[in-house]
């Protein structure tokens, strides 16, 4: 293209600048480190996956994060939670406050609320057939709580069976995993997924396997602090979505005690004799966990998004 046409173009190749740049920056940009399986129309998938050891200079195989997924009044709530690290998170408090009145409905709204769990590992993808370019790669997995169950069954074996436990992540005594997803209730479902027999994995040497051991990714980065928000910023956007004016949850209660009540019997005796308050409630169990698949995160995030 000459000078001239550069010119003459110029608005363009603004348009396309512009259209570039939207699609770069777009909410929810897929990140090229992880892996997800793919699925049909009908909500089958199917590959097999061989779970990594720690990478250098971390100590464990997998790591886990608390996040909240849900929609307000001023919009969703999509983020982290601080008690992935040990520390206290606005949402957690206010539930628990929420929890502890005692108040069936702020109670369904806790669990409406509450924190889900999902767990990442570096894998190497053994068989990937919606995407073969996939095989012979390692990339990160975010799974949830049926999966991890997966795995901790193969740890433990079973003694009925005559199964010994094995290390699901070991290079030479782990075992591929053989994932399975079916569509039920209108959620994914692995109930079907499983684990081979134990062996080195694809037969590979130990030159082959210390190269898949040096393209494993940091999981340790994945909750690092600077992967969460603040608890200021945590809050004010807590306040935004449940169009709260202040941060504390004593004004959630209170209006939910000073709810209309049932119609008083009228031919009952009026009495004007002043009691002495009720007693506070007893502490209450923190409200239950949700340790629930990535897949609900996932359609959370969509929502989100559209």
């Amino acid at each position: 293209m000459s000078f001239s046409d550069l010119r003459k173009n110029k608005g363009n190749s603004f348009a396309k600048l512009q259209k570039q740049l939207e699609t770069s920056t777009k909410v929810g940009t897929v990140d090229e480190r992880f892996w997800k399986l793919s699925t049909d129309k009908a909500g089958n998938g199917y590959a097999v996956l061989r779970f990594l050891p720690a990478g250098d200079g971390e100590d464990m195989p997998f790591v886990k994060m608390y996040s909240h997924a849900f929609q307000g009044p001023g919009g969703w709530y999509i983020e982290n939670s601080l008690t992935t690290l040990g520390k206290n998170d606005p949402l957690g408090e206010y539930n628990r406050e929420l929890w502890n009145s005692g108040d069936e409905s702020l109670k369904e709204q806790v669990r409406k609320q509450k924190r889900k769990l999902s767990y990442y590992s570096n894998v190497y993808v053994v068989k990937d057939p919606a995407n073969p370019e996939n095989e012979g790669k390692v990339f990160l997995f975010r799974y949830g709580k049926k999966i991890h169950d997966k795995i901790m069954e193969a740890v433990n074996g079973d003694e009925l069976e005559g199964r010994a436990g094995i290390n699901p992540f070991d290079f030479w005594e782990g075992a591929d995993f053989k994932l399975r997803a079916k569509k039920v209730a209108g959620y994914p479902n692995y109930d079907s997924s499983e684990f081979h027999a134990p062996g080195v994995l694809e037969d590979l040497d130990d030159a082959q396997l210390e190269s898949i051991w040096k393209r494993e990714h940091s999981l340790q980065a994945l909750i690092a602090a600077d992967q969460f928000k603040s608890y200021e910023q945590l809050e004010a956007r807590l306040n935004k979505v449940l169009g709260r004016r202040g941060s504390s949850a004593q004004e959630t209660v209170r209006e939910a005690a000073a709810a209309p009540a049932p119609a008083a019997d009228i031919s009952a005796k009026p009495s004007f004799k002043t009691e002495a308050p009720a007693p506070a409630p007893a502490p209450v169990a923190e409200a239950p966990k949700a340790e629930e698949d990535d897949d609900v995160m996932d359609y959370f995030r969509k929502l989100a998004e559209d």
